[in-house]
């Protein structure tokens, strides 16, 4: 089922209902500043689970999740002064900041080194459905497993079936990842080029 929403004032009927399937397990795709995401509860480690079979992905490969602000990221990972101060200067923006996880973190969320991915994308659909669920949902690119980005709603749609319960339409989007950066233990460390300026940690 595909959902109309306007990108820059989502209807709050629809991010409602969007939530509503959020917290009973459902699967959405959804628009990001960088990409069209797949997602769920992170909460919900069944749907988690079924987003792992989806992307044909494994366990050790843990995903991002999207967070509403700096605040709430706080809640769910161990943010220095240095990390604050990083984030605050880039957020919301094209940037997944690896930081170490806290205990509400999920484990299946968690690297083995209990690190997490986190992003605050400058889109309000997403950050709408952060807020009403009242915590982060998972985050990974609408692609094939060969790695075909599907950048457009009606192709999500038609390509996953009944396997995503909801598929947002919240216009056109770039169709390129987010830069990656770790900043365990203060030393920014770039994983990953994409979207976003990186020459500030160069």
């Amino acid at each position: 089922m595909i959902i109309e929403i306007n990108p820059k004032n989502p209807q709050a009927r629809h991010i409602s209902r969007v939530v509503g399937v959020l917290k009973e397990g459902g699967i959405i795709a959804y628009p990001t500043d960088t990409m069209y995401g797949i997602g769920c509860n992170i909460f919900n480690q069944k749907a988690i689970q079924k987003v792992y079979q989806l992307k044909q992905r494994i366990q050790s490969k843990p995903f991002s999740f999207i967070c509403s602000d700096l605040k709430n990221i706080s809640h769910y990972a161990k943010v220095s002064n240095y990390a604050y101060k990083t984030m605050r200067r880039l957020l919301p923006g094209p940037y997944t900041f690896v930081l170490e996880g806290s205990r509400l973190v999920p484990k299946i969320m968690l690297t083995r080194r209990k690190t997490a991915g986190i992003r605050v994308p400058d889109n309000a659909i997403c950050l709408s459905l952060v807020r009403e669920l009242g915590n982060p949902i998972i985050t990974t690119s609408a692609a094939t497993s060969d790695g075909m980005i599907l950048n457009d709603p009606y192709l999500i749609e038609e390509f996953f079936r009944l396997r995503i319960q909801i598929v947002i339409d919240g216009g056109p989007v770039p169709g390129q990842p987010s830069s990656v950066i770790s900043l365990i233990d203060d030393i920014p460390d770039i994983i990953r080029k994409g979207m976003g300026d990186v020459t500030v940690f160069e």
